[in-house]
């Protein structure tokens, strides 16, 4: 099991990685949004906005459920994503990454990945 600095880096390595996609490209599909990551193994939850100009930093979340967008993932996946060792779509799939979030948001997610 990873542990928590496994998972900080990871997710700084996500927002690193979205930072990469083209600018114009990004701003067509993102809209404001809060964005949550629960990580139910070890019990954290990290928080973050995401808006044209990219993700802000990851803080921790106190109460992750009240973000727009709610990833739940166990510590591995999360890493093994990050590492581009599973793709977040078959994850996803396989129920290894839950997304609670509405349609339209869902279906720009599914654009920028």
């Amino acid at each position: 099991m990873a542990n928590e600095d496994d998972c900080r880096t990871a997710l700084d390595r996500i927002a690193e990685r979205l930072a990469e996609v083209d600018s114009d490209r990004f701003a067509e599909h993102v809209v404001e949004r809060t964005i949550s990551c629960r990580i139910p193994d070890l019990g954290l939850a990290y928080r973050t906005r995401l808006h044209v100009g990219g993700l802000d930093p990851f803080e921790p979340a106190a109460d992750p459920a009240s973000a727009q967008v709610r990833l739940i993932v166990d510590s591995d996946d999360l890493v093994a994503m990050a590492h581009d060792e599973l793709n977040p779509a078959k994850a996803w799939a396989a129920g290894r990454l839950r997304v609670e979030a509405s349609v339209f948001d869902l279906l720009r997610l599914r654009r920028l990945l």
